[in-house]
């Protein structure tokens, strides 16, 4: 009898371009260290939402890390046809550096990536959450700090796990739908899953991501659309302070495009007019992309 499948589970799983019945060597350094990196796409109206960002993230980060991604083309052709076969999906690309030759943390040089694609169906989502917006909390983890993995999405997210498992321990933090994260050193960095901007006046600011967290696309696009639209808007070094200043919060992912903050742990807040702007002004983007 086949184990139950979680919710969510992917509708279509490859590896490296075939199906994936053999499933992926036990020895991959993926699996072992955390040894790659992964991208988590959109898909509306069978159109993949801001690929080629996503596939400049990839190969950044393929070049920090030195795994070599020798053709990105059979990449995006692949992520096209996933997304041309169903109007909506989520896509979820992870390359490893692949399986180990020799045992250690150092990788040889000889060893061939693995790429493993998972399209899953687009979860169901509550309306509420965009129009009236969210509930936030603070995590009590503070993040690392480490400029080598500075805005990578790399595969290992056990600080995240962390900060999520906190929201399990009391009623008020399980309400939450997001939790925000400060690093090491009392910068404010992301939320768990999302990128973060506050509003002050009429400026929009976001943390800059130099010493930890993910440079998230759909960040990425709020800020060339933002001056597409005349809103300032700033990458800076965020604290506490700064946070509890915001007239106005939102927050960004690939997915989920812009959810207005309706609360800060017990503040209340309300969807600024900045917020409304740009979620009108994305709103086209993200419901009938074009195929970027």
């Amino acid at each position: 009898m086949k184990p139950p499948q979680p919710a969510g589970a992917s509708e279509l799983v490859l590896v490296n371009g075939q199906a994936a019945g053999a499933g992926i060597s036990w020895f991959d350094r993926g699996l072992h260290y955390g040894d790659g990196l992964f991208e988590t796409i959109a898909c509306r109206r069978g159109v993949a939402r801001f690929l080629e960002w996503h596939l400049e993230r990839l190969s950044l980060g393929c070049e920090r890390l030195r795994i070599p991604l020798h053709d990105l083309s059979e990449v995006r052709d692949e992520v096209r046809k996933l997304a041309r076969e169903v109007d909506s999906a989520i896509i979820k690309l992870m390359l490893t550096r692949g399986s180990a030759v020799a045992r250690g943390y150092a990788p040889t040089g000889s060893e061939k990536p693995t790429r493993i694609t998972f399209r899953q169906a687009w979860p169901s989502e509550d309306p509420a959450a965009r129009q009236d917006g969210v509930r936030v909390r603070i995590a009590a983890l503070r993040l690392g700090e480490n400029p080598a993995l500075a805005g990578l999405k790399h595969l290992n997210r056990l600080e995240q796990v962390l900060a999520k498992m906190e929201s399990m321990d009391t009623p008020s933090a399980q309400s939450a739908q997001e939790t925000l994260l400060f690093s090491s050193s009392g910068r404010l960095v992301s939320g768990s899953m999302t990128n973060l901007f506050i509003v002050r006046g009429s400026c929009v600011q976001t943390p800059r991501i130099d010493l930890c967290g993910v440079a998230g696309v759909m960040r990425r696009v709020v800020l060339s659309e933002a001056v597409r639209v005349g809103i300032p808007v700033e990458e800076c070094a965020l604290r506490a302070e700064d946070l509890q200043d915001a007239q106005e919060i939102f927050l960004t992912n690939a997915r989920i495009g812009i959810w207005p903050v309706r609360a800060l742990e017990s503040r209340v807040l309300s969807p600024g007019p900045i917020t409304r702007r740009l979620q009108e002004h994305l709103r086209p983007l993200l419901e009938d992309p074009g195929d970027a």
